[in-house]
């Protein structure tokens, strides 16, 4: 089903990356608030096989993966998203006031290399314009799981931080089914030093007070960098397991710029796509091996096939998303990984994911 995005993408890759994405989105909006479209969308991307579902955090996932943080900063794509095939959703960045980011361009493209860079600094609507299209979609029931992404304002001096985190999770509890709390993103500055534990076993344990208060059962993920050391990691997890949070989506984008083939090589901003992929490995392998299976983990970085899929979901990840990989192979590529997932496991007479990442 994905024949018609290889004549598709020249004519968006003439187009600046954040243009090309605006229009997608505009597009998959048009065709969720049609009924039919939205129901052939469905026949059309999602794959169904009993032996990819799970459950992570009490939560029940059709297949292991979703779409990243960043692809729907608005929460204005989440059925159309799901009609794609995801397994989950995550929206935003979130913030408690609209900002507008920083100055374009800042997203690029490294076509060679399968990888994008951008510095946005979490443009977004703010959280108020959210959350009617929050409530709304908790009225009518949301398809798949939903994750809302929260960060602090570019404004938000880092002492202000947990006031910051503790408006947006109070405001947007009611309508997830998880929270992540952004710490990692390398384009508000800053904002990484949240990940060191002196200024995050204080963050965490507030807000993991607040959220005991008002929704006990939602479960906290944090995301975190992929260029921590693992000295950093260890003391990042230590404030993580101490303050009781579900979970770890391993990673955000990268600073670093391994061997890269692509003109817009030394843009400034974080690096996402294929070439991030062994690095996200490492640190999910590195959190498993130090958590044990105290925490859920959910891998971001590089997936673009259910061989890149199997790799990550071995290295220890309960769940994955992508975003990188859409803009590269197109709407048909969560159907692939998931085929592609089934037939591993036929091959292998698996009978659910559990048991082909352990074959």
């Amino acid at each position: 089903m994905t024949s018609f995005y290889p004549a598709l993408r020249p004519l968006l890759f003439q187009l600046d990356a954040e243009t090309a994405h605006a229009i997608t989105l505009q597009a998959l909006r048009a065709v969720q608030h049609t009924p039919a479209l939205l129901r052939l969308l469905t026949r059309l991307f999602a794959f169904e096989d009993a032996r990819l579902h799970s459950e992570v955090c009490g939560l029940h996932f059709r297949n292991p993966v979703g779409i990243a943080a960043g692809y729907d900063k608005n929460a204005v794509c989440v059925p159309g998203l799901a009609a794609l095939g995801a397994g989950h959703v995550e929206v935003g960045t979130l913030t408690p006031l609209a900002q507008s980011g920083n100055a374009r361009p800042r997203v690029f493209r490294l076509a060679q290399d399968a990888a994008l860079i951008n510095r946005l600094g979490f443009p977004n609507a703010g959280v108020a314009a959210a959350l009617p299209r929050l409530a709304a979609l908790r009225a009518r029931g949301r398809p798949v799981p939903l994750g809302i992404n929260i960060g602090k304002g570019r404004n938000t001096s880092l002492d202000n931080a947990l006031a910051d985190y503790s408006t947006l999770l109070q405001q947007v509890h009611p309508f997830a089914d998880y929270i992540a709390i952004n710490i990692s993103s390398p384009n508000t500055p800053g904002l990484r030093e949240l990940q060191g534990g002196s200024a995050l076993a204080p963050l965490l344990g507030a807000l993991q007070q607040l959220r005991q208060q008002h929704c006990p059962r939602l479960p906290l993920f944090v995301k975190v960098a992929p260029d921590l050391s693992p000295a950093q990691l260890d003391e990042l997890l230590d404030a993580v397991l101490a303050a009781d949070i579900a979970g770890v989506i391993a990673t955000n984008t990268t600073t670093t710029r391994p061997a890269l083939r692509s003109p817009n090589a030394s843009a400034e901003g974080g690096l996402s796509g294929v070439p991030l992929q062994a690095a996200a490995n490492a640190v999910i392998r590195h959190i498993r091996k130090q958590s044990g299976n105290k925490l859920a983990i959910i891998g971001v970085g590089g997936i673009d096939s259910a061989a890149a899929a199997l790799e990550a979901l071995r290295a220890g990840a309960n769940l994955l998303q992508l975003y990188t990989g859409l803009v590269y192979q197109g709407p048909g590529l969560l159907q692939a990984i998931h085929s592609g997932l089934a037939q591993l496991l036929a091959q292998r007479g698996a009978r659910s994911l559990a048991e082909l990442v352990a074959a």
